[in-house]
């Protein structure tokens, strides 16, 4: 059962109200007594300017009456008023937009500054969501979704507090002025067309609204398309499927396309309606104003008086339905940023949580279970200890739960049940900060940041000096290369580390481990997508970081985990086999000796290849 349409209108419009609210802490922050006088002195100066707006009309009307009055004397002394009164016209029209500008140029810096806040809260808070939630986002969507938000947040600031109020207060005054210079049809004639104009836009605004929202839905989802594509540029290339690509995003791009002409349109017969409301008003009341100027109860200076007043009260007025109609579209884009604030942090620091104290960097799995979703459980009743400054590996068929392991040791998830102990202490009643800051990842598949090679290794430590820097180089054993670049470590290592090769990805990352120095560290198939000759080089820099260290190794190649202290093989998310690697080669029929003969196999079919390949 669908809620009824008036139901709905006013919990949408009680949620629009919750989130401007919102703002006024960034707006009148506490104990920021400068931001505070900010505000008060430009609503002082919306005051000021509002005030000279409307008496610059009632200042032309006297100029009229004086130069028209049939019985107005002549010399210089009886002209000196009129043109006193013509001087305090031309201020009036310089100190309106005047005091305008100052207000805008004192209020900049408190909007800016909210602006930034709500964006790095934002910023912060989708660095603190889960895992899931980023593998479930699509990064286009999502940049766009805070694009438009920020972006809905300045528009609010700027128009909502200093035009829509002030335009309000203006039609009042204007109102007020109607009655008590010329009568109170005026006014009522007045309140009339303003009411009319308030209920065409406000009524058809409503109807645009979804038309706006399917385009934005549809510009959110071909930007999703196209930036997917191009972080994705290898893989198209690969597959030769760059029309492929073109016509997805054109087709994606079509029904924007049909979306914002529609928008247009609508936009387009909302302009035309209001414009022959406020054309409707002014011909009533000008055609009042004529009646009573040719009656005689209304002089020249009134019929100018008229004419003025309401031109410039329409014209704010037409400026109202355009604010309305971005306000009610930045509340929408407000809205859908601010429910990132309100997405649940699945994973969450204990209010009792404490710092994480390592002492060896012993690391326990007690009858550790996990499943991403209930209807599939990853790990069974997992339990290992790395005992502190040893090496345990773990190998296992892919989809084995290998790689949930390193993600729940760095509580990325939390466990289903069971408990990850470092010395002793539940991961889940230490800090996360802590935590991860104690733990130091080799991945897979290393992402830099498309930044220099010099600022890839400090990562690992922001704050490092450059002789660090040079020093984790060294160990990692890539300071020679990077010594032979045209620009050493200034060189830029493109988008996602494409310009380097996959060897000198893996020895940045091991760089960027030591300048952490982390107690523990995590090799997460750190070498499987490597050449033999790499794999060989990068396994001796894997051993220098790891001297001492407690090490946990997550391989799917078995050679790279022979010299381990443990070896625990999993299958389907439970463990089958542990012990050294000579006492696992010994069990007959066992699982790691299964693999090990196979991959061993394996590579001794390729070096034949490679012997055939170099003898031919």
């Amino acid at each position: 059962m669908k809620p009824e349409p008036n139901k709905t209108r006013v919990k949408r419009d009680r949620h629009h109200w919750q989130t401007v609210k919102g703002l006024a802490p960034y707006l009148w922050p506490p104990g920021e007594t400068n931001m505070k006088v900010r505000v008060v002195v430009a609503l002082v100066l919306l005051a000021a300017a509002k005030g000279i707006t409307v008496s610059i009309p009632l200042i032309y009307k006297e100029v009229v009456a004086r130069l028209t009055h049939k019985a107005a004397a002549t010399g210089t002394a009886a002209f000196a008023v009129p043109l006193l009164l013509i001087v305090g016209y031309g201020i009036a029209r310089l100190m309106s937009p005047a005091f305008g500008e100052l207000r805008d140029m004192v209020f900049s810096n408190v909007g800016q500054r909210a602006l930034r806040r709500v964006a790095l809260r934002v910023f912060r808070h989708l660095h603190s969501l889960s895992l899931r939630f980023h593998l479930d986002r699509r990064t286009g969507g999502l940049s766009r979704v805070i694009e438009r938000g920020t972006q809905g947040i300045d528009f609010i600031l700027r128009f909502m507090i200093f035009n829509i109020i002030p335009t309000i207060l203006e039609i009042g005054f204007v109102s007020a002025m109607m009655w008590g210079v010329l009568d109170w049809r005026y006014a009522v004639a007045t309140l009339a067309s303003v009411a009319a104009y308030v209920v065409f836009t406000f009524g058809i605004t409503e109807w645009r609204i979804r038309l706006r929202r399917e385009m934005n839905r549809q510009d959110t989802e071909a930007n999703t398309k196209a930036v997917d594509s191009l972080l994705n540029y290898e893989t198209v290339k690969y597959f030769g499927n760059e029309e492929h690509e073109a016509r997805r995003y054109d087709k994606a791009m079509r029904r924007y396309e049909r979306a914002a002409v529609r928008n247009q349109a609508s936009l387009s017969g909302l302009n035309i309606g209001q414009n022959a409301i406020i054309a409707v008003g002014l011909v009533v009341v000008m055609v009042m104003s004529a009646y009573d100027l040719a009656a005689g109860r209304q002089g020249i200076d009134d019929f100018v008086f008229v004419n003025m007043l309401l031109a410039q009260l329409f014209m704010p007025l037409g400026f109202l339905g355009f604010v309305y109609r971005e306000m009610r579209q930045s509340l929408i884009d407000m809205e859908a940023m601010f429910d990132l604030l309100r997405e649940h942090r699945e994973v969450e620091d204990r209010a009792s949580a404490a710092p994480l104290r390592t002492v060896g960097g012993e690391v326990v799995f007690d009858r550790v279970s996990f499943a991403y979703v209930p209807e599939r459980q990853i790990l069974f009743d997992v339990s290992f200890t790395v005992p502190a400054g040893k090496t345990v590996a773990i190998v296992g068929h892919s989809g084995a739960g290998k790689s949930t392991i390193s993600r729940l040791l760095y509580r990325f998830y939390d466990v289903t049940s069971g408990a990850i102990l470092i010395d002793g202490q539940n991961v889940a009643d230490v800090t996360q900060t802590s935590l991860r800051a104690a733990i130091g990842i080799v991945p897979q598949d290393t992402v830099l940041f498309n930044d220099t090679i010099g600022y890839n290794i400090a990562y690992g430590r922001p704050d490092a000096a450059f002789d660090e820097v040079i020093e984790a180089a060294r160990m990692a054993a890539i300071h020679d290369f990077v010594e032979s670049l045209p620009q050493g470590y200034d060189t830029n290592v493109g988008e996602r580390g494409l310009k380097v090769s996959g060897g000198e990805k893996q020895r940045i990352a091991i760089a960027r481990t030591i300048m952490k120095n982390p107690p523990i560290l995590l090799l997460d198939e750190a070498t499987s997508a490597l050449d033999t000759n790499t794999e060989k080089d990068i396994q001796a820099a894997l051993k220098t970081v790891s001297r001492d260290r407690t090490t946990l190794v997550i391989a799917h190649r078995l050679s790279t985990v022979v010299d381990a202290d443990e070896i625990i093989v999993l299958e389907q998310g439970r463990i089958v086999e542990r012990g050294t690697h000579a006492a696992l080669l010994a069990l007959p029929e066992g699982h790691y000796a299964t693999m090990w003969q196979r991959q061993q196999e394996a590579v001794a079919a390729a070096e034949k290849l490679e012997t055939l390949a170099a003898d031919y």
